[in-house]
């Protein structure tokens, strides 16, 4: 899977990140401080990485600032992106299960290590569940950003507003 990363600031659990993606056998995009000469502003930084998935370069991101609150709003901001800030593994999995979040946000300053793979761990062997009620609402989030379509498939190029006549 590719997964696109940002971070603000070069810190240890932002290192821990890239590696464990790596190790985990993804292949990995970074931005901001993990990415010499990038933009770190965590605005910035965590848009570039959303981008990325609306547009279909990569399948998810993981966006981090110091609190995580910051990237997770950044991203979603982006139309097709669904960022959870996710600060242990249940709402990880909660996030996947019940919103099918596409964008990991996490808080540099509290997660630790160990943290850090539990959260990962939740992620990636959850997915969409298969509750009628949840799959309704993720498509409501569609129209609200106008990336559902209607021929049924996802707009691409995450521009969101309303599809092409």
């Amino acid at each position: 899977m590719r997964i696109s990363v940002s971070s603000d600031t070069d810190e240890p659990v932002a290192r821990s990140l890239l590696a464990e993606l790596r190790e985990r056998g993804h292949e990995v995009l970074t931005h901001g401080a993990l990415r010499p000469g990038d933009d770190a502003r965590w605005a910035v930084c965590s848009e570039a990485a959303a981008r990325d998935v609306a547009a279909g370069r990569a399948d998810q991101a993981v966006v981090c600032c110091w609190t995580g609150t910051g990237a997770s709003i950044a991203a979603n901001k982006v139309a097709g992106v669904r960022a959870a800030l996710c600060t242990d593994a249940y709402t990880a999995r909660g996030a996947r299960r019940w919103n099918d979040a596409n964008v990991l946000a996490l808080g540099l300053r509290l997660t630790s290590g160990p943290l850090l793979g539990e959260i990962l761990d939740a992620w990636f062997d959850s997915g969409p569940g298969p509750d009628a009620d949840d799959r309704e609402n993720v498509s409501h989030l569609a129209r609200i950003d106008g990336t559902d379509r209607a021929d049924g498939t996802d707009r691409a190029d995450g521009a969101g507003g309303a599809p092409a006549p």
